[in-house]
């Protein structure tokens, strides 16, 4: 019988072969393997058999020196920070927009960046949702760094795309940002139910928010790895005196809400506007 902490790295998106592919970080095609095998000779996947992605322990091995720091610096925020663990993040959606209205890049890139760490009090069940965003957040981070100048404006690299004409490509910027702003769909709606549906269990909140935005673009197989994931959901109790700090958490997390959820709207609304909002895990 399968492992439920087994199956969380078939959330979020399945590959177009018999393989699966875990979001939209990379264009590679995992050989996918549980953790507890990393480093063993395992056989690929199969129709009759659901493996698991590498998960967050090699993550982290491979990660470079600066990136193991950023994620250092991150949590230690987190530990012994003043406010709740959205304060970073309400602080830095202040400078998102610039002063014509366009979402800029970098501080469009880090405000999802510094929601970041509350996933990791929910352990393995976000383990993948977690990797996804970082590496679409490290794809589109890595195309703004070549050319900051050019690229300030966060769609001016999908814009390039489109009229080259690459972006329904696995590694484009266009694959990236849509696949991000659906995830942070997700997780907003995670922080809503938290805060109006005080009397449900963490995995009542996680399933219907799932429903509501990630679930329609999804498969049968990744769909049926999320129901799995949620069942090593964290207490709810325990996890929200984890993130509260020293702050007034529900009122952060409908600041974040509110100031977030127009940020992720005008998204889809470019993304549909070059044909790109209605497409679906392949």
């Amino acid at each position: 019988m399968a492992r439920p902490d087994l199956l969380v790295a078939c959330v979020l998106r399945p590959l177009r072969s018999s393989k699966l592919e875990i979001g939209s970080a990379t264009r590679t095609r995992f050989q996918i393997y549980p953790i507890e095998m990393q480093g063993q000779n395992s056989s690929p996947c199969s129709p009759s058999t659901i493996n698991v992605c590498r998960g967050g322990r090699q993550r982290e091995e491979e990660a470079t020196p600066s990136e193991k720091f950023s994620r250092e610096r991150l949590k230690d925020q987190i530990t012994n920070m003043e406010g709740t663990v959205f304060t970073p993040s309400l602080e830095g959606m202040k400078h998102v927009k610039s002063e014509s209205g366009v979402i800029l890049t970098k501080p469009f890139l880090d405000a999802c960046k510094q929601i970041l760490p509350v996933l990791d009090k929910f352990g393995g069940a976000m383990a993948v949702v977690k990797s996804d965003i970082g590496g679409n957040i490290t794809r589109l981070e890595n195309k703004f760094n070549s050319d900051p100048s050019k690229f300030e404006n966060l769609y001016s690299m999908v814009q390039v795309e489109v009229e080259d004409k690459t972006t329904k490509s696995s590694s484009s910027c266009a694959n990236g940002l849509l696949w991000l702003t659906r995830a942070m769909d997700f997780l907003v709606e995670l922080f809503r139910n938290l805060q109006e549906h005080q009397d449900w269990t963490m995995s009542q909140v996680c399933t219907d928010s799932y429903s509501k935005t990630l679930k329609k673009w999804h498969g049968w197989l990744a769909s049926s790895s999320f129901t799995v994931a949620m069942k090593i959901a964290p207490d709810r109790k325990k996890f929200m005196e984890v993130i509260s700090g020293s702050g007034d958490i529900n009122a952060d997390m409908e600041k974040f809400c509110s100031a977030f959820s127009p940020l992720l709207t005008e998204n889809h609304k470019y993304l549909a506007s070059v044909g790109l909002d209605d497409m679906k895990a392949s």
